[in-house]
């Protein structure tokens, strides 16, 4: 890290869960002073013991505050803040934004010293035993400087490139509307399919496989954290559910009716929605070759394999694992750049892996 973009002085977090321990990881693995601070003591002697950082004291003067609270708490923890550190950059890691930082100002935090930030970042596991220090590695960090001076808006580009992440701008209400389209729509999505497995035959349920699995993934989130999440940021989540429920019923027409070509246009669409989602490092998406392994289920064999991937020089892309039912195997699958999909497949053949592709 250059020393134009060293941050410097002790970074206050408030708030000791998942994101706000993680964040306390991230800056201490730099060398950061990190002062913590929780009205949950649990949570706090976990992170401490973790090495986030010490307990603040009523003396310590820190440059920068990170409130990592839950959003309906996070506005009056601001102002709190706000005017307990007068000089103090503020930032906070709520994931909407509008509501919270304009209930922040209008209870007494100084809207020139707040950077609202959003990392886009997490884990399906909550609480500071689930922290990692590189939880933010190169991940986007979404930044809402508002009023914000200059000088407090690069202190938090600072904190975000000491965390690993790359900051990315936007007004309030534009993130708002974007993580309702993609975050705060899909965790309700996922969470209503899965919630269709409850009262499912069990043995329907039984030969589920990785679709849907990938499917239901966020489901498993912690639902407390979402359901504050989802009361702040309702009308733009609502809005997209709704015309999400429109296409699903106008499906549901068209499977009873027989209507192919209506069905057709769905998925069509939808296969040209998937290829907008950003690729690797938030480049456009590409296209890899698949190359299919059968491995045994038993230690080292994925090891093996990687060994015999870099040994022909070839970078894999992405991984998935799907386990067979019944079998001590399972169906791994390594997606590479189409040029070397040929070379990749021939060299784990000469190690003889079983190559299903």
């Amino acid at each position: 890290m250059s020393s134009g973009s060293r941050l410097d002085g002790a970074v206050l977090v408030v708030g000791t869960g998942l994101l706000g321990t993680s964040i306390a990881l991230a800056l201490r693995r730099a060398g950061v002073e990190v002062l913590l601070d929780d009205v949950d003591g649990d949570n706090l002697r976990v992170a401490i013991d973790r090495g986030a950082g010490t307990r603040l004291q009523p003396s310590d003067t820190p440059d920068v505050v990170v409130v990592a609270c839950p959003p309906r708490h996070a506005s009056q923890v601001l102002a709190d803040v706000s005017q307990r550190f007068p000089r103090a950059t503020l930032t906070d890691v709520t994931s909407i934004k509008a509501p919270v930082l304009a209930q922040a100002i209008e209870r007494g935090a100084d809207p020139q010293r707040l950077v609202g930030g959003h990392p886009m970042a997490g884990r399906e596991v909550s609480g500071p035993a689930g922290a990692r220090a590189d939880l933010f590695d190169d991940r986007l960090w979404i930044l809402t400087p508002a009023q914000a001076t200059s000088d407090h808006v690069m202190q938090v580009h600072r904190l975000v490139s000491t965390c690993g992440g790359y900051a990315v701008e936007m007004t309030a209400t534009e993130h708002d509307l974007a993580v309702a389209l993609v975050s705060h729509a899909p965790q309700v999505v996922s969470s209503a399919l899965a919630a269709q497995l409850v009262d499912a035959d069990t043995t329907h349920v039984r030969i589920a496989g990785q679709g849907l699995r990938d499917m239901t993934r966020i489901a498993a989130s912690h639902a407390p954290m979402w359901n504050d999440i989802l009361a702040v940021n309702g009308g733009p989540v609502a809005d997209i559910l709704d015309k999400l429920a429109q296409e699903l019923q106008a499906t549901a027409v068209a499977l009873r009716a027989g209507q192919q070509a209506e069905i057709a246009a769905l998925l069509t669409s939808g296969a040209e929605g998937q290829a907008r989602i950003p690729g690797k490092h938030g480049a456009a998406a590409e296209r890899y070759s698949e190359v299919t392994v059968q491995l045994a289920d038993r230690s080292g064999e994925l090891a093996r394999m990687f060994v015999a991937a870099s040994d022909a020089d070839v970078n894999v892309e992405d991984v998935r694992i799907e386990h067979v039912l019944g079998r001590p195997s399972g169906l791994v699958s390594l997606f590479v750049s189409p040029d070397t999909g040929t070379t990749l497949a021939d060299a784990l053949r000469a190690r003889d892996f079983d190559v299903r592709s």
